[in-house]
């Protein structure tokens, strides 16, 4: 017992540090090595055989949604194999925007491949562990050139730090209603810049990412949570989310007395 409240005691810690950092921890120095001169690109044709047949993003309420318990036997072994392919590629031998795809990629299949395994769940949060008592982001996934990684080490010692690109924030996937769209489309070196802004164009004009009433501003619990990566200070987060913005949202953004935070944590399920 006592073990166990040290860990939960430990995970805490590391959870509310990784927020009160701007990107997060100091980048994992293991990671940060990349070849510009690289030309080769790393194949998503299965993570997106999977998106294809098991993401829905044309609901009526903006927020996609993941078959989860639809996908066949088959689909879940392709999966698996696609996460193997990642993790047998070591991404320090591609270029930076080779890299940064690989990562988002390798965390939105890695999130749904964990889901799937202990479906049915009603949240992400309910997948516990030992060592990652609040969900499954601090447990050990996947091993690259004999190196655990955890999601929260892609998300928080890689991708936030290593890029320092608040778009992250709307690319990585937490299987979540509260959480930015997972994207339908798998990300590549190619369509990197259009997909970034995408996600951020979708969720900061959805009500989940940036709503108001009466001078009451209420955001997504990221901009709490990661504040730091988009502005010092609320106007400053308000600035930068302003930019992604349609016109006839921009009054949410100066027009406000008061902000408080919301998430949804119900598991992103298409029935």
């Amino acid at each position: 017992m006592v073990k166990q409240i040290k860990i939960i005691a430990a995970t805490l810690l590391a959870v509310f540090s990784l927020a009160g950092n701007a990107f997060g921890s100091d980048a994992w120095e293991l990671w940060v090595a990349s070849d510009e001169e690289s030309t080769h690109t790393v194949s998503h044709d299965k993570w997106q055989t999977i998106l294809d047949s098991y993401l829905v993003d044309d609901t009526d309420d903006g927020v996609n949604r993941f078959a989860y318990g639809k996908v066949s036997k088959a689909d879940k072994a392709l999966l698996k194999n696609y996460l193997s392919e990642l993790t047998a590629q070591d991404p320090r031998d591609l270029n930076k925007n080779e890299q940064m795809a690989y990562w988002i990629n390798l965390y939105n299949a890695l999130t749904i491949d964990v889901v799937l395994d202990e479906y049915p769940v009603t949240s992400i949060r309910k997948i516990r562990f030992l060592t990652s008592p609040f969900g499954p982001w601090d447990k050990s996934l996947i091993k690259i050139d004999d190196e655990d990684l955890t999601l929260n080490d892609i998300e928080h010692r890689i991708l936030r730090p290593i890029w320092q690109d608040p778009r992250i924030h709307f690319a990585v996937n937490c299987a979540s209603i509260g959480c930015p769209n997972l994207q339908g489309t798998a990300f590549t070196a190619d369509n990197l810049e259009e997909l970034l802004d995408k996600g951020a164009v979708e969720f900061i004009n959805h009500d989940r990412g940036v709503d108001g009433d009466a001078g009451k501003l209420k955001l997504s619990s990221i901009f709490d949570w990661y504040g730091e990566d988009f502005g010092s200070d609320v106007d400053e987060i308000l600035e930068y989310l302003s930019d992604f913005a349609e016109e006839d949202r921009q009054s949410l953004f100066v027009d406000y007395e008061s902000t408080s935070y919301d998430y949804d944590w119900s598991l992103n399920e298409a029935k």
